[in-house]
Formats: structure tokens, C-alpha cells, sequence
């Protein structure tokens, strides 16, 4: 049994992670274009639906995989087919340690909603996400190209520089909690929003935050690509389905920082003001408003949709595509009011209340990581790019000296508190 749910894990788990990819890079596009007042992506279509850009992913995953895939004259073969290879599943990696729930409890076998439990698990993501820089650095010398290399060298130093304040950042984060298992930390938060870190350590978590944006190379802190100066950095030389990987590890990479954020200062699985205990004795009543919510929302965005339709508009297809979504939405929303007016929501057995606290906790999770996604894009379509002695300077003389303040404030904090 438990070597099956492990590989259920293992399988699952990343396969969560790279779903959020194409919703990132359609939340990127889309909140692009609504901060620069455009429209954005809305060309590609099948049959003449569009469905407001949706369709662009699909046909980026068309393009890339049949177009030509060349290595350039002077590169290392071995290590410029390595390195992002080696970046996507360094990323992959680290998701291991991340909690999506508390543990499932299905008769006598209790399962933990993460693939590797460790009691060191921050140490084991800083430590594995820090090797992250290796495929950058190989992608970049591999090349034989001075723009990549010049990226390569950016992205290490810069690494190192917000690395050692991102460690720092989140010490006081151990002092508190008194664990650097990810599960505990999680679990010292509790359900209630004001025992959450991001309020306990406001400065951890700008730190944190900021640090995060430098290690996972998002604007303000995007220098090792830099398209202004190096025209694409360290991946200028890729193409085809290895430029694929280093597009993905990117939004892989906000994914997991969006997580890693969620889990240590915004209560990771933690249901706001309901425990794992009372999902579980309330099942029933919490899934009859889940299902209710759920009709409502989708009965109010058909309408929303429906409303938007004007014959005429385009003079093609697109008149037409508000139905293709909102006429859906409002029959199920209907089928399940009526659903819980005619047959209602049975008592639950003891597994399927547990199914479903399980189901609500993730559910909290990835709505929390979502969010945290949106930020990083609103961030990159509102702030200018740092010259790059600004971002050496704000590194190192800026965020190095606030975090070790926070450790000596959270020390004598807890010296005359505890």
C-alpha cells in the first residue's frame, strides 16, 4: 500500500505542477495585455472559436514541436542537450517536500499528501533548488555564444548573492516554529489567518518574497536574460523543444516559489478558520455549500457570458463563442441545484469525510498558490528592470543586513516572551 501511493504521488504531483503551466503562460499573455490596455492573444482558433485566447498554448506546443532544432558550430554537444533537461527536473524535484494536505486517513493506513515527509525539508529545497543554477550556468558556457555566456555568469552571481539573504530570511521562520520540516510549519500556523507568518514576520516575508523574484530570474531581478542587453541570455542559442523545457521551468519555477511562499507564511493547506477535524464532522453540511457556491458561481459567469454576446460584433465566429462556454455554465449550475433540491447530499462514511477534508485542504492550497502566481505576473508588467550593480548592490547591502536584524529582533522577542 505504500509503495502504491507513493507512485501515485510521485505521478500525480508533478502532474498538478505542469497543469499550471499553460494557465500561467494565459495568465501572463492576458494580464500583459489588460495592464498595457490591448487586447492580447486572440488569433488562434479551431473552427473559428477562440475561446479569448485560450487556444495560443495549443498551438505554441504545435509550433515548438516541429520546429527545426539545430546545435550551434562550437558547442558542447553533451551539455547543451543536458542543461535543460537538467533545469526542469531540478524543479520537479523540489516539489517533493511541499505539503498539499494533512494527512489522509483511509481506515488504518494514514497517507501524507506529499511524496517525502523529511524533517529537513526546507534544507532539502533550498539545497536541491540551489543546483537549479548549474543548468543555467551549462546552458550558457555550452553555447559557444557571448550573450550566453555573459548570462550564465549573471545568473551565478546572482544566485549566490540572494541565496545567502534567502536563507537568512526565513530563520526566524525556525526560531518560531521550532522546525525546518516543511509539515510542521504548515501546522504551527493553524486556521486562523492572524497565527499566519506573513503577519508574526511581516520583514521575513518581504525579504522572502523579494529574494524569491532574484532566485527564480522574474523581473525586476530577469538579468541573466535580459533581452535588451543579452537578446534572450543563457537560452539565446535553443530552439525547438529545449527552449520548450527552459520557457516551462520558468512557470515550474513560480510554481514551486509560489508553494514554497504559500507553506511557510501563508498557512499552506490550512483551511481559514476550519481544521481537519471539523472538515470531517461537518462533511456533509461543507460539500452541500461547496455544490451550492459552485451553482451560483456557474449560473452567474453563463449569464456574464451570455450578456457579452453582439450579433455583428466581429462578423465571424467570435459572435458566437460566448455560448460555447456560458450556456454549458448555466446548465450546471442548474443541474446542480437541482441536484441538491431533489436528492441532496447523503451522510458521508468515514473515508469519504476524510476524502473530502483532504479535497477541501488542497483546494485551499492551490487557490493560495494561483494567487501567488498572479503576483508574479502583475509584478513583471509593473516594474522596470534593476541595472545590474543595483541588483548586487540591493543584495547584498540591502536585503543580507535586514535579515539578520530580523533574526536578532525575533531572538530577543522570543527571550522575553517565552
Amino acid at each position: 500500500m505504500e509503495i502504491t501511493t507513493t507512485l501515485i504521488k510521485v505521478i500525480l504531483i508533478p502532474v498538478i505542477v505542469l497543469n499550471f503551466i499553460p494557465l500561467l503562460i494565459w495568465f501572463e499573455r492576458k494580464g500583459a495585455a489588460y495592464m498595457q490596455d490591448r487586447r492580447g492573444p486572440n488569433r488562434a482558433s479551431i473552427f473559428g472559436i477562440r475561446l479569448g485566447g485560450m487556444l495560443h498554448n495549443l498551438a505554441d506546443v504545435i509550433k515548438l514541436l516541429t520546429k527545426e532544432e539545430f546545435i550551434p558550430a562550437g558547442a558542447n554537444k553533451f551539455y547543451f542537450v543536458l542543461a535543460p533537461f537538467l533545469t526542469m527536473f531540478i524543479y520537479f524535484v523540489t516539489v517533493a517536500v511541499i505539503p498539499f494536505g494533512d494527512e489522509l486517513q483511509l481506515g488504518k493506513w494514514k497517507i501524507p499528501l506529499q511524496v517525502a515527509d523529511l524533517n529537513v525539508g526546507v534544507l532539502y529545497l533550498f539545497s536541491m533548488s540551489s543546483l537549479a543554477i548549474y543548468g543555467i550556468l551549462l546552458a550558457g558556457w555550452s553555447s559557444n555564444n557571448k550573450y550566453s555566456f555573459l548570462g550564465g555568469l549573471r545568473a551565478s552571481s546572482q544566485m549566490i548573492s540572494y541565496e545567502v539573504a534567502l536563507g537568512l530570511s526565513i530563520v526566524s521562520i525556525f526560531m518560531l516554529s521550532e522546525s525546518v520540516s516543511l509539515g510542521e510549519i504548515v501546522r504551527s500556523q493553524g486556521t486562523a489567518p492572524w497565527n499566519w507568518y506573513f503577519l508574526k514576520q511581516p520583514l521575513a516575508f518581504v525579504l522572502f518574497v523579494m529574494a524569491v523574484f532574484a532566485e527564480t530570474n522574474r523581473i525586476p531581478f530577469d538579468l541573466p536574460e535580459g533581452e535588451s542587453e543579452l537578446v534572450a541570455g543563457f537560452h539565446v542559442e535553443y530552439s525547438s523543444m529545449k527552449f520548450a523545457l527552459f520557457f516551462m521551468a520558468e512557470y515550474v519555477a513560480m510554481v514551486v516559489a509560489s508553494a514554497v511562499i504559500v507553506s511557510l507564511f501563508f498557512g499552506g493547506w490550512q483551511v481559514p478558520f476550519l481544521s481537519t477535524e471539523m472538515l470531517k464532522e461537518g462533511a456533509s453540511f461543507y460539500l452541500r455549500m461547496v455544490l451550492l457556491a459552485a451553482g451560483v458561481i456557474s449560473i452567474l459567469a453563463g449569464l456574464l457570458l451570455l450578456s457579452k454576446f453582439r450579433r455583428g460584433k466581429y462578423r465571424d465566429l467570435r459572435d458566437y463563442e460566448v455560448f460555447v462556454l456560458g450556456i454549458p455554465a448555466i446548465l450546471v449550475g442548474f443541474g446542480l441545484g437541482f441536484y441538491l433540491y431533489y436528492v441532496g447530499v447523503p451522510i458521508l462514511p468515514d473515508w469519504a469525510r476524510s476524502v473530502f477534508a483532504a479535497a477541501c485542504q488542497m483546494g485551499s492550497f492551490l487557490t493560495k498558490v494561483t494567487l501567488f502566481c498572479f503576483f508574479f505576473v502583475w509584478v513583471r508588467w509593473t516594474l522596470p528592470r534593476f541595472r545590474y550593480d543595483q541588483v548586487m548592490s540591493f543584495g547584498w547591502k540591502g536585503l543580507l543586513p535586514l535579515a539578520l536584524f530580523n533574526i536578532i529582533a525575533t531572538g530577543v522577542y522570543l527571550l522575553f516572551t517565552v
